[in-house]
């Protein structure tokens, strides 16, 4: 939306139109906050955040087989700005690109559901993977190495590998949706916080305890599978940057990726705060 022209007088005294500058995102936050949904105000305010909405979609296209309809994906992602929006608290100390990237991915994923765009057969294969990993944990107390999984599932190294290639879509969103279930009669995990000036002691108790077992899971895991997690969750990087940074091939930063992903989902669902997928 362009910004009102105001009009002042020339050196001949003919009315010329002078363009006002573009409010600031203060400013529209303010307005927003005396305005209704469906506003030119939040107009405004959608359009600066739209290149949230296409990051977060954009790094999660990349995960994605080609079939799936990214269009319908950035739609998604569009609901999910404006419901950030629309329920966001100032208040509560949260920023707002924080909350909206949750709501964001929330609705996606939502999205991703109703579209069963992963096959039952990678769901089959990530259940084995984790299954293995937990037993072999239990036993060793420790995470597997590669070699003990694939001798685990009577598979070859280089099969198992490409085991984890294969369920590389269920890892990515099986993070992102750690704590909600995978049922489509269930809620969004993003729905369980659609109000944010409510505050579930269960469900507040729940995530500091989730936090802490995904923290001390993070301490145990292998320094390579670590450093993957934190440069594609913490440094936004891209899977393609991180094997340029390693010299490794992207393939091989997916399987690493999909280890660790799966060994913390393991991990979770043995003190029972993950569901099966």
């Amino acid at each position: 939306m362009k910004a009102p022209a105001a009009r002042r007088e020339s050196d001949t005294g003919t009315a010329v139109a002078v363009a006002e500058p573009a409010p600031t995102r203060e400013q529209l936050w303010k307005r927003y906050a005396r305005a209704r949904a469906g506003s030119d105000v939040e107009e405004q305010l959608v359009e600066q955040y739209l290149p949230l909405v296409k990051t977060v979609v954009g790094r999660l296209a990349m995960t994605l087989p080609s079939h799936v309809d990214i269009e319908d994906l950035y739609s998604a992602g569009l609901v999910g700005l404006l419901n950030a929006m629309r329920n966001f608290d100032q208040r509560n100390g949260t920023s707002f690109e924080t909350y909206a990237r949750l709501r964001i991915r929330g609705s996606v994923f939502d999205e991703l559901r109703k579209m069963d765009w992963v096959p039952r057969s990678i769901h089959d294969k990530a259940r084995k993977i984790q299954a293995a990993m937990g037993e072999l944990e239990q036993a060793k107390g420790r995470a597997p190495t590669e070699s003990e999984m694939a001798s685990a599932l009577n598979l070859s190294l280089a099969d198992y590998q490409q085991w984890m290639k294969d369920v590389r879509p269920a890892t990515f969103i099986c993070l992102d949706a750690a704590a909600s279930s995978e049922s489509d009669d269930g809620p969004a995990q993003y729905e369980s916080v659609a109000d944010p000036a409510y505050v579930d002691p269960v469900e507040q108790t729940s995530r500091r305890e989730m936090t802490r077992l995904i923290a001390d899971r993070l301490e145990e895991l292998p320094e390579m599978q670590r450093k993957v997690l934190a440069l594609y969750y913490f440094e936004d990087m891209r899977l393609r940057e991180i094997a340029e940074a390693f010299g490794l091939t992207e393939s091989r930063i997916c399987q690493i990726h999909s280890q660790a992903i799966l060994s913390i989902k393991s991990y979770l669902r043995r003190y029972d705060v993950v569901h099966s997928d």
